[in-house]
């Protein structure tokens, strides 16, 4: 297990052929539903079990049994022989068991180094940043990645951050190495040095889980395989013994015949002709010509431009040259509705991303394609769109409960039926399918096919994109094959061979030895000529991208002008004003900032702070005896129990935060209205040294200035340097991936927003000093000034990302705003107007950025 200290405890040496970990009986039941029922198998020291099974078989299941995702409702999970209960994901790796899984557990918005290692550090106050990023470098190499530790997740390919989630599991050093599918999105030469990494651990004595549907790999990489059917064990055989048809026998109940069922249709008239098309960054002067009836196979490794095309072909992106033309009429397709309209339709490689609604229903998302013709009278008509989705589900053999099922409840395979359904309910011309088989089983696989040759045989024109080499030569009338955006080559469907394909793809010579294809090697030190020069140009970029230098250029843009039409602008009196109502805002801000990088919202924070202020005032005024020290330590305990309430419901009632604390805002206030009966406390009814506090300034800087500093200074190392600061971010990147490596993510939620209560009531305390007089309309409407400094300060709605700097900065910039429409005269009127612009202009800021980083990563690929 690593120790984030420099040091490192090695899982102890299994001897080979030993049960480390195990199944043994269990079942587990979901609402009634059995997903696995007596299944029992082994992993042994130095092996590789291969798991195999259609979609919904149990898999996934056994997978998260083992990884403490799940708990078995009967048998038991034994680790060397000893029955356990993981009670969750943490304490599955505390007992050396690590998980590659599936869909990566991963968090776009944390460094790449900070990826490999979030959840397993345990409770620190103090991370060594420079070991973690010296062993992801050294992690990320043995899976071959180069890349600079120290930037975004986000910015990397699919296939890079699977291999991200690959180093991550190996940084456990962990006895038990489960993967869950963990090729889908890695290239060719990926795979292999994928598998080099499995042959080493499996010489160490780790014992291996293989979950995965290429049937290729898993015969390059297993000892023995399990199969599994209809959520039971049907049986466990040495790889070398079990033949490949017999393997599919096992899954399926039967003989499987036709995996790659030929085409029979003869190619018709030219339906699509592309020439000389380009789009920068991606792919230059492609040419070539689609019939209809044809299937026309796009070959090349992951990053070679033919997901690109696909785009530029269904109007997502637009190209930088060259004509795309359908029955010979050039066309320019500015959205996909544009070339649904002229009969294309696209299948995505990312059915979860792209393509459903995981929280729609199956006949919700299968008609989503064609909800013009679904309604009736403008409504809705679920007959209608049974009429439209249920023949091409019926088609594809869904297995489900029901049309108003969650997709997000169906196995891999049957959401893919439901993404091919609702494109094939727009009746196309062409069919682009990308990647149409990733992830799903040998029978769904079966299925697909037999559904592309009866389309094909139909009249269709059909363009597959496929990763898998046996299923483009199987299935393509013609293929051309793509490297670095370019076309290599082109064949016909008797020319295509392996050896063929590889060596186009890929630049380089190619031969069967043994059986396998062997590639001449590509010399590594060419691949890091230009990684230093990379870093230093990547670490200037990151500086001038800043969104803080930015929100500091524009204050000193709105302090110039003003400055030129009032002087006062820059008098100490205004100032040492600023100052202080910059230091009151900003711990507010910060407050509001650790409930927001979660992924929630707190629009209580203004009530709590007229709360704690006037509880703070009150009672120092009927009993001064308390001090000052007594009133701040009120006014934090009023925000604590504030703050602590709203995150319980929130956690663990499970209501929606900006519902919670749209109610509690209101009951705040009516409270201190009650409390405060119409009566105020002014200056003269608290003793001076209440006054003092916020009065005083150090070197003619106001003290509660100062107390913004150091507060800020505090929350920012909590968040930048110790393991609860980094788990906050973690759950708001990726909710779903916190909780699957184990992160607490309510019991930090919880924190979060006792952490906000408790500053607002700090800050509270800090209002009734400045402002001396204290009644119920404390703060009034200073929720929307708090959210826009936070948002203006660059900290993302959607959570996981921001700075305590760039929230003092945001918030200064709406004081600076607020101080100089005041100077100059304009309306007060004009300043909630003025707020809500700004606050607009700053997300419109964040939604650019994302898109130009989308875009970088897009034509990175």
């Amino acid at each position: 297990m690593l120790e984030i200290s420099g040091r490192r405890t090695a899982a102890p040496t299994m001897e080979a052929g030993q049960v480390v970990a195990s199944l043994e009986g269990v079942t587990k039941v979901f609402g009634g539903t059995v997903a696995v029922a007596d299944v029992s198998i082994q992993l042994r020291a130095g092996e590789v079990l291969a798991l195999l099974g259609e979609n919904g078989a149990g898999k996934s299941t056994c997978v998260k049994l083992l990884a403490g995702v799940h708990r078995p409702d009967g048998g038991q999970v034994s680790i060397l022989g000893k029955a356990v209960t993981f009670a969750s994901p943490l304490e599955a790796q505390h007992a050396g068991v690590a998980v590659m899984h599936q869909h990566p557990g991963l968090f776009p918005d944390l460094s790449i180094a900070e990826n490999l290692f979030i959840g397993q550090t345990g409770l620190r106050w103090k991370l060594d940043h420079l070991y973690m990023r010296a062993e992801a470098a050294r992690l990320l190499t043995l899976v071959g990645l180069e890349v600079d530790v120290t930037a975004p997740l986000g910015r990397l390919r699919t296939s890079e951050q699977q291999l991200v989630e690959i180093a991550r599991a190996l940084s456990l050093d962990a006895r038990v190495l489960i993967m869950d599918e963990p090729t889908a999105a890695l290239s060719q030469r990926e795979v292999e040095r994928l598998f080099t990494v499995v042959d080493n651990l499996r010489s160490q004595g780790v014992a291996m889980m293989f979950v995965g549907h290429r049937m290729d790999e898993i015969y390059r990489v297993a000892d023995r395989i399990a199969v599994l059917r209809d959520g039971r064990h049907v049986g466990t055989e040495v790889a070398a013994d079990l033949s490949r048809e017999r393997a599919v026998q096992m899954m399926v109940g039967r003989a499987l015949d036709g995996l790659y069922p030929r085409n029979s249709a003869s190619p018709g008239e030219v339906v699509l002709d592309v020439k000389g098309l380009s789009c920068d960054g991606s792919f230059k002067d492609v040419s070539f010509q689609l019939r209809a009836g044809e299937i026309l196979g796009f070959g090349g490794l992951v990053g070679s431009g033919r997901t690109e095309i696909a785009r530029v072909l269904f109007g997502i992106d637009q190209p930088t040259a060259g004509t795309i033309r359908i029955d010979g009429k050039a066309l320019r397709f500015a959205s996909p509705k544009d070339a649904m309209d002229n009969g294309v339709a696209y299948v995505s490689e990312d059915r979860i991303g792209q393509s459903l609604v995981m929280d729609f229903s199956i006949l919700n998302n299968a008609s989503l394609t064609v909800l013009d013709k679904a309604t009736r009278g403008g409504l809705m008509s679920r007959e209608r769109e049974l009429d439209l989705a249920k023949p091409f589900l019926d088609r594809l053999r869904l297995r489900f409960k029901s049309f108003d099922q969650p997709v997000g409840a169906l196995s891999g395979g049957n959401q893919q039926k439901v993404v091919l359904a609702k494109w094939l309910a727009t009746n196309p011309r062409i069919l682009i399918l990308d990647e149409p088989t990733q992830g799903i089983d040998v029978q769904t696989k079966a299925d697909v096919h037999a559904m592309m040759a009866d389309l094909a045989g139909k009249g269709m024109a059909i363009i597959l994109i496929s990763s898998e080499l046996p299923e483009l030569l199987g299935m393509a009338d013609r293929m051309i094959v793509l490297r670095e955006g370019l076309v290599t080559a082109e064949f016909l469907h008797d020319e295509a061979t392996q050896e063929k394909v590889i060596g186009a793809a890929t630049d380089a010579i190619v031969k069967k030895v043994d059986g396998e294809i062997v590639a001449k090697p590509v010399p590594h030190q060419e691949e890091k000529l230009v990684l230093p020069e990379r870093a230093a140009q990547g670490t200037w970029r990151r500086v001038l991208a800043r969104r803080e230098l930015g929100l500091f250029a524009a204050i000193a843009a709105v302090v110039i002008p003003i400055s030129i039409l009032n002087i006062r602008m820059l008098s100490g009196a205004n100032l040492s004003a600023l100052a202080m109502d910059a230091g009151l805002l900003m711990i507010v801000a910060v407050a509001q900032m650790l409930v927001v990088i979660t992924r929630s919202i707190d629009l209580s924070v203004a009530a709590i702070i007229g709360l704690a202020a006037y509880g703070a005032a009150s009672t120092i005024h009927l009993h001064p005896e308390i001090g000052v020290m007594g009133g701040v330590v009120l006014a934090c305990a009023i925000g604590l129990a504030a703050g602590f309430l709203n995150g319980l419901i929130v956690t663990y009632g499970r209501v929606p935060a900006i519902v919670v604390t749209l109610g509690t805002m209101s009951i705040f206030r009516g409270i201190n209205s009650l409390w405060a009966g119409g009566t105020q406390v002014s200056a003269d009814q608290v003793p001076q040294a209440w006054l003092d506090m916020t009065a005083a300034s150090i070197l003619g800087v106001p003290a509660v200035l100062l107390i913004a500093i150091a507060t800020l200074l505090v929350v920012a190392y909590i968040l930048r340097n110790t393991s609860i600061g980094r788990e906050l971010f973690a759950i708001g990147s990726n909710p779903g991936g916190a909780s699957l490596i184990g992160i607490p993510s309510r019991a930090r939620i919880l924190m979060a927003f006792s952490a906000a209560g408790l500053l607002a009531g700090f800050d509270g305390a800090l209002w009734a000093s400045r402002y001396a007089t204290v009644d119920a309309r404390v703060a009034y409407g200073f929720e929307l000034t708090v959210i826009a400094a936070v948002v203006v300060g660059g900290i993302a709605v959607r959570g996981g990302s921001g700075t305590v700097l760039g929230v003092a900065a945001g918030a200064l910039m709406l004081l600076i705003i607020n101080n100089g429409l005041t100077l100059v005269r304009v309306d007060p009127l004009w300043l909630q107007g003025v707020y809500g612009l700004v606050i607009l202009a700053a997300i419109g800021i964040d939604a650019l950025v994302a898109r130009r980083a989308a875009g970088k990563r897009k034509g990175a690929h």
